[in-house]
């Protein structure tokens, strides 16, 4: 009997990534969570109503001001080169780019790839603004996507945390909070959703989720009870947004990435 590996068809995390991948195609897979934009193959930008976008990430940390964004895309977007431009008029340097760009592109491909029963569809030929920074292979964001997903549920195996309003519970005696912790806990209401959490601090989405469960397992926020299945709401048809859709990163920049990511949890 053949051994199931990491790439056969059962563990895969979206199959008609993996065929265009091997087509080499170029364009925007469309999919009821989000969108990634592949070229030639490789997947070179991704997108997610739930996840903040690189524009977020930079400017709400106050790395870039907003109107440096907004200039960029103004001169560079119809050229499809809104990256380059950041770099070439020294408002970023390359390396920070592609750190950026890479944790922006992982964090929303992790909510574009989630399962979903809406439509999933190909749109050839497009091409995002921003321009090519640095492309990934779909076989690592499958990798990385299934990481994720078990870490999540290493930590706290209860996903309705996930899309709940954060509500904040009294800690214990003793019980001490990170820096970063508190600032979300500050954000924590009993309204906002952890993808609001992360939009209003300019972090990344996953991050904030996976923050979230370990205040469930610490006790510090409330895990909501688990809907039945039949009880479970529909998943939306494809957002309006998407009617405006307009080689293997080297495991020394990977490493790279991660740690400055994971530093900063």
């Amino acid at each position: 009997m053949k051994a199931t590996t990491a790439t056969s068809p059962d563990s895969r995390v979206s199959p008609m990534l993996v065929r265009l991948a091997d087509e080499r195609a170029t364009g925007a897979l469309l999919r009821d969570h989000g969108t990634l934009y592949l070229s030639e193959g490789r997947v070179v930008h991704a997108e997610s109503p739930t996840a903040p976008g690189i524009d977020i990430l930079l400017t709400t940390g106050g790395r870039l001001p907003r109107d440096g964004w907004q200039r960029a895309v103004d001169e560079a977007g119809a050229r499809r080169e809104v990256g380059r431009f950041l770099v070439d008029s020294g408002r970023i340097g390359g390396g920070e780019l592609e750190i950026c760009h890479l944790g922006a592109l992982y964090d929303a491909a992790f909510f574009a790839l989630a399962p979903g029963s809406g439509p999933t569809r190909f749109r050839y030929g497009v091409a995002h603004w921003i321009g090519p920074v640095r492309p990934v292979s779909a076989a690592a964001v499958e990798r990385e996507t299934r990481r994720r997903r078990e870490l999540l549920d290493h930590v706290w195996p209860y996903p309705a945390v996930d899309t709940a309003p954060v509500a904040p519970r009294t800690p214990a005696p003793g019980q001490s909070l990170t820096r970063r912790q508190r600032a979300l806990l500050e954000l924590a209401d009993g309204v906002r959703t952890p993808a609001a959490i992360a939009w209003a601090l300019g972090r990344p989405a996953f991050h904030t989720l996976l923050e979230v469960r370990r205040l469930a397992a610490a006790g510090l926020v409330d895990t909501p009870p688990e809907p039945p299945p039949d009880a479970r709401p529909a998943r939306p048809a494809l957002p309006a947004w998407i009617g405006e859709i307009t080689a293997d990163p080297d495991i020394a920049l990977l490493r790279r990435l991660r740690d400055a990511l994971e530093a900063s949890l």
